[in-house]
């Protein structure tokens, strides 16, 4: 009988610290608090107001506040990059003539890395091959332009300057940027409204927009979202000197050792350069970044 006890008194031990052990995971999985805050009283996307006064396009800019709010590594890491890409995104905006609250259709867009889509966009803008071409840029296997930060900005630039003197506004020239001018075309045939908060579009290009509106009002007010990042802690541009070359390159690898640096600092600073060569049969001058330090 008191074998029997102790076999019990163990066996109930053993269960007690089993529920201890459950617990405990239970408590370290539960989900951290999320954030709230208040809606800005207005907002606009490139100088056009945002009618917040219409309770779905509240709700909708409420839902990608929130989203982006709450994830917190992936908001920080984009702020952190908008350090060293944005000064190479505004200038080119404002050469074209195309609002500086586009620079954010690029961070919803990839993140502000060289972003691969399963359907094949690829780069910061996210172009798809045959766009790109069509807008002046190489694309092959050799080099890829849409790899290339200022040429596909400028392509960018080209293609939003065609969407807002097709739709006369540059909100709806950033859905057609998403939902191609075609398809933001056929709606405002079909529904019979001119105005991008007027239409009923796929879930993914109704919410384009209102993600742009997020993250600018995200990154325009960082400390006011829970974003307090020391200026230390983003990514500085790195001065580089560039070089140009019109001729082929047989060996990457050999001509970054020649320059003082390695292959991967010169893929890191060309990511469109494809390929371990460069054949150049054509003569073109291609312009390449070699950073003076910080590698």
């Amino acid at each position: 009988m008191k074998m029997l006890y102790s076999t019990i008194g163990a066996v109930l031990l053993l269960g007690m610290s089993g529920l201890f052990i459950y617990s405990t995971s239970l408590k370290s999985e539960e989900p951290k608090t999320i954030s709230f805050f208040s809606l800005p009283n207005e907002i606009d996307f490139a100088g056009e107001k945002t009618p917040l006064h219409l309770v779905d396009v509240r709700e909708r800019l409420d839902r990608e506040m929130l989203i982006n709010t709450n994830l917190h590594s992936t908001t920080t890491l984009i702020i952190k990059r908008a350090k060293r890409a944005f000064p190479v995104i505004e200038p080119i905006l404002a050469k074209y003539g195309v609002p500086d609250d586009f620079k954010y259709l690029a961070v919803i867009e990839s993140g502000l890395t060289n972003a691969v889509s399963p359907a094949g966009a690829r780069g910061v803008w996210q172009f798809m091959p045959e766009t790109a071409k069509e807008k002046g840029m190489e694309v092959n296997e050799i080099v890829d332009e849409r790899y290339h930060l200022e040429k596909s900005t400028e392509a960018a630039c080209k293609y939003l300057i065609d969407a807002k003197n097709k739709f006369g506004s540059w909100t709806l020239a950033a859905a057609a940027y998403n939902g191609g001018m075609g398809g933001v075309n056929k709606q405002i045939t079909n529904q019979q409204v001119n105005s991008y908060y007027d239409l009923l579009l796929t879930e993914e290009t109704s919410r384009y927009v209102f993600r742009i509106l997020a993250l600018k009002q995200i990154m325009k007010n960082p400390v006011a979202y829970g974003f307090d990042i020391p200026s230390s802690q983003l990514y500085h541009p790195i001065e580089t000197q560039k070089i140009q070359v019109d001729s082929s390159i047989t060996d990457l690898a050999v001509f970054a050792k020649n320059l003082g640096i390695n292959y991967k600092i010169l893929k890191i600073h060309n990511p469109w350069l494809r390929d371990r060569k460069l054949e150049n049969k054509s003569k073109k001058t291609y312009v390449l970044e070699i950073p003076v330090e910080g590698y």
